[in-house]
């Protein structure tokens, strides 16, 4: 395995740890009406899943075994989208915190980097 390929691994599975950090960091932004640090914190989080889809792309074909859904990576952006375009951010916090952190609290990291 190429050093390139492990580097990857690593920064995949040390995202990985901290997105349910932060999911529920933006669920409790929007409950406390801190709506501009909420929503800075999903452009983030947006931006941090088209590196996660990309990065396991590319560890896919370098024959990583990479166990993610990514078609509910969309599914949940979408649906985000949606709740922020009618300002439910009641709606948008819930998702956050039981839809997306637990989604990502089940994701398991890339094992055998030896």
């Amino acid at each position: 395995m190429s050093k390139e390929v492990v580097e990857v691994i690593k920064s995949y599975n040390d995202y990985l740890t901290m997105v349910p950090i932060g999911t529920i960091q933006i669920a409790n932004y929007l409950r406390e009406d801190k709506v501009e640090k909420a929503l800075q914190m999903i452009l983030d989080f947006s931006e941090g899943m088209g590196w996660l889809v990309q990065a396991a792309e590319l560890l896919g074909q370098n024959d990583v075994n990479v166990m993610f859904e990514i078609e509910k990576i969309h599914e949940f952006l979408y649906e985000v989208n949606a709740g922020l375009e009618i300002q439910d951010y009641v709606l948008v916090a819930d998702m956050f915190e039981y839809e997306v952190a637990p989604f990502f609290e089940e994701v398991q990291p890339i094992v055998g980097l030896e």
